[in-house]
């Protein structure tokens, strides 16, 4: 999403400074600090505890309709199919892949 040549650029900035006003490596000559890590780093990354309860309460309550249906889809192998279905109820297609994968996986178990 960047111009062509605005993008040289963008890689020139990597290099270290050498104090002059201008040229290619201009800039204060600065030393980078190290950062602690933030919390907001991890923002998404799978807990036990969540990854623990999230199992639980599939194993208790079981499959929604629609997931039913998408494994069924799956055994007979209409992959696509199932993509395009899961899509429609679940609003984005990276959702869908997540979750027909997630379906997937769970009938390789069911296999063993």
């Amino acid at each position: 999403f960047f111009p062509e040549k605005i993008l040289p650029f963008l890689f020139v900035m990597a290099v270290t400074k050498s104090g002059v006003a201008v040229g290619p490596n201009a800039g204060h000559i600065t030393t980078k600090r190290v950062l602690k890590a933030k919390p907001s780093n991890r923002k998404g990354a799978l807990s036990k505890k969540t990854d623990f309860v999230r199992g639980l309460i599939r194993e208790i309550v079981g499959f929604a309709p629609y997931e039913k249906r998408v494994l069924e889809l799956l055994k007979v192998g209409k992959d696509k199919r199932a993509r395009k279905f899961t899509k429609r109820r679940l609003g984005t297609m990276i959702r869908a892949k997540k979750k027909v994968e997630e379906l997937g996986n769970v009938l390789t178990a069911q296999r063993r």
